[in-house]
């Protein structure tokens, strides 16, 4: 495989704060930006800190890629180009460029005005940061230099969403962000040429999972809903506010024509008439049939569904909510979900996966109490169900994706370890040939390093240092009192009090041959040109070969004439070893 250096930022064996850093024939790309779900402090976001050691952003980043407008992917764009600051191009699609501020805001208001958090990026610079956007068409290749090129391919997943073809010379990466396999209501499956690429980094959300029947679990979700409904009790669907929120109430408004029902349903914020603009801004982006029967009847326009009013949650009587956000981690759907949680006629219906630390991924693993902000404790003893409506692919379809691009070498990240550890048997299993790997890391850690190393190595000429294109210096690491020092060996030596020693190695070959050392030697010189073009080979009048650093010899047997002994020898400097670690 070409040198592509891959450091996950976040989401390399993690579901959320999508940020994957690739370096390819010399080019640095940011692969997403998200936030994490489950954290509200510093781990919230990358640690963009690793990359500006080296300098500011803009300097060691070629340009950004967004894959669609999920916070998980997008959420510290601004805290990143404005606060950590960043001035290059961003790309993304039409979709993602219209949407990704609308949900940039609603998460700036959450915490910013509803819980007052400080340090947070401003109105204003999701503004500034959008400036810098360059939107993608499908299948268009776009130049970012003379050397990057890259290339958005349809994802699925949500409106927008796109899979990304990067090209450096022969060399090429496809990052997948987020993406689905299968056709729904709404989107198309996702779609990518026989492109070949070096590298395939592919989520892996459900890697260990191979769906039902999505009709059985439409009708499973549906009779669920309606029985609830019918004893009386109120439904929460905590979802995103696009995506699978179009998917299931496309589901719902056909089933309460169907059987002519009346409890109301309601979607929560605001998002739903600005979502409605935007299927119909970009209609070319869903399905067949919705853009075959869009003229006469747009699919997005809801009779039974309504907008919610946050005083509707106490009225009493039977009703669904669709609420964001999806994984109950926050906003309209945690309050909603507190307010419902102690009535066990009362359901919550997770449709999607929900990241470890949020209350969404805790009810569905059984927790029947809860604690809350202000250490108050909640008791859970509504209905809790989990039917899987989410938008990504499957083990099924991650395979079927790996056919299509046919990659050279698998990358699997936005998964959890165990489950990437089981697709990658599958994956070597099926696709031999095929070298899969869970995650890659890069840890920075720092070393002092000589003046007179960094001056000799200066000396011996070759390119200034640049920080996309790193150059190999060679000294010595000692290791002492829990700091690092790098220096050269003649100084390490006299440091620590070491003389310098020389090892001899040799090593033994016999033949029969009958003709006269030198004759031997000779055609040993002979094969050894012919064999070893790139290596110095010199035949020296004192009747040796010497290979590099490696000095061959021939002499008869004492005992035998025809036997011919064949001695390598070479040695080997001690203060030229690369490391002293020292107790």
């Amino acid at each position: 495989m070409p040198d592509i250096k891959v450091t996950p930022l976040g989401a390399g064996q993690d579901v959320g704060r999508s940020c994957i850093l690739v370096s390819i024939g010399g080019k640095n790309i940011m692969l997403d930006c998200g936030m994490h779900m489950g954290y509200n402090d510093d781990r919230r976001f990358p640690d963009f800190s690793y990359i500006t050691q080296n300098g500011r952003l803009t300097e060691f980043l070629d340009c950004v890629i967004i894959s669609h407008f999920h916070l998980d992917h997008c959420g510290a764009l601004p805290y990143m180009s404005e606060m950590v600051g960043y001035d290059g191009p961003i790309y993304m699609t039409h979709p993602t460029k219209a949407i990704c501020p609308i949900l940039l805001e609603d998460f700036r208001k959450i915490t910013v005005d509803k819980k007052g958090e400080t340090n947070f990026f401003t109105s204003q610079m999701i503004k500034d940061c959008m400036k810098k956007v360059v939107p993608l068409n499908l299948h268009q290749t776009v130049q970012v230099d003379e050397e990057l090129e890259i290339k958005a391919y349809y994802a699925g997943h949500v409106l927008g969403a796109a899979m990304v073809q990067i090209k450096v010379g022969s060399e090429s990466v496809v990052y997948t962000g987020d993406y689905n396999m299968t056709p729904d209501r709404h989107l198309g499956a996702a779609w990518i040429d026989k492109c070949r690429p070096d590298l395939l980094i592919s989520e892996s959300t459900y890697a260990t999972t191979i769906r039902d029947s999505k009709r059985c679990r439409e009708r499973d979700f549906l009779k669920k809903v309606h029985e609830t409904v019918e004893r009386g009790g109120k439904v929460l669907i905590p979802v995103f506010a696009l995506g699978r929120a179009q998917e299931l109430c496309i589901l719902l408004e056909t089933f309460w024509e169907r059987m002519n029902l009346k409890a109301p349903i309601y979607f929560s914020t605001g998002l739903t008439e600005k979502a409605n603009h935007y299927y119909k801004l970009f209609i070319t982006w869903t399905n067949q049939k919705i853009r075959k029967t869009f003229v006469q009847r747009n699919m997005f326009e809801f009779k039974h569904i309504k907008a919610f009013d946050r005083s509707y949650a106490d009225n009493p009587g039977p009703m669904v909510v669709f609420a964001t956000p999806g994984m109950l981690h926050a906003g309209q759907s945690l309050l909603i979900f507190k307010k419902w949680a102690g009535n066990e006629k009362n359901m919550v219906i997770m449709p999607g996966y929900c990241v470890q630390g949020t209350v969404g991924h805790k009810i569905l693993n059984g927790q029947k109490k809860l604690e809350m902000e202000g250490r108050a404790t909640l008791d859970v003893k509504l209905q809790v169900e989990y039917m899987s409506f989410s938008a990504h692919a499957d083990a099924k379809g991650i395979m079927q994706l790996i056919r299509m691009a046919e990659p050279r070498n698998m990358l699997l990240v936005h998964g959890e370890a165990k489950k990437m550890e089981f697709l990658k048997d599958k994956i070597e299993q099926e696709f031999r040939g095929t070298n899969t790997t869970q995650n890659l890391t890069n840890p920075s850690v720092p070393v002092d390093i000589s003046l007179n190393l960094l001056k000799r190595e200066m000396a011996l000429g070759g390119p200034l240092p640049d920080a996309k294109r790193p150059r190999t210096m060679h000294g010595t690491l000692i290791m002492k009192d829990n700091s690092l020092r790098l220096v050269s060996p003649e100084q390490a030596l006299k440091e620590l009090g070491l003389s310098e020693h020389q090892l001899r190695f040799t090593c033994r070959v016999q033949l029969h041959d009958p003709h006269s050392d030198n004759d031997t030697l000779g055609r040993i010189y002979t094969h050894l040109k012919s064999v070893l073009k790139t290596y110095s080979i010199q035949h020296v009048p004192d009747g040796t070969v010497i290979v590099e650093s490696i000095v061959i010899k021939v002499t008869s047997s004492a005992e035998e004439p025809n036997l011919k002994v064949i001695l390598l020898s070479w040695s080997y400097q001690v203060n030229k070893c690369d490391e002293l670690n020292l107790n």
